[in-house]
């Protein structure tokens, strides 16, 4: 990676720096990391599963609470939740016939920190790029 490398947070201390998208530029290798995420986080259902999983008390739900939300099939529901998984923004355990489902909060702390805009980083609201 670049100079510019993602900090997951509780890595680095609480004054590790994580720069964001004002800050400098992204790296090629970072631009297509974080555009596979963005893609995951693209689709309506893919959203809502997240949300889903993440407002859910106790920090995991089971796949048998999910689909019945959906007027989609399991099948469907079970890809939406592979390409989340593969995105890296939730991971998921067997147990028995069931697999349960879990918010990854570092990588949803990581895109956070991505597009917070820090103190001192002026506001580029006139359309033009940022040198």
């Amino acid at each position: 990676m670049s100079n510019q490398e993602f900090v997951v947070l509780g890595q680095g201390g609480p004054d590790a720096c994580r720069p964001g998208l004002l800050a400098a530029p992204l790296a090629e290798d970072q631009a297509a990391e974080l555009a596979k995420v963005f893609k995951a986080l693209g689709d309506p259902v893919r959203l809502r599963l997240l949300s889903m999983i993440a407002s859910r008390a106790g920090g995991e739900v089971c796949v048998c609470d999910l689909t019945p939300a959906f007027d989609l099939s399991q099948p469907t529901i079970s890809h939406h939740l592979k390409l989340l998984r593969q995105a890296g923004l939730i991971a998921s355990e067997r147990r028995g016939t069931w697999v349960y489902y879990r918010l990854l909060p570092e990588m949803t702390d990581r895109l956070a920190g991505i597009l917070t805009r820090t103190a001192g980083q002026p506001l580029h609201d006139s359309g033009e790029v940022p040198a």
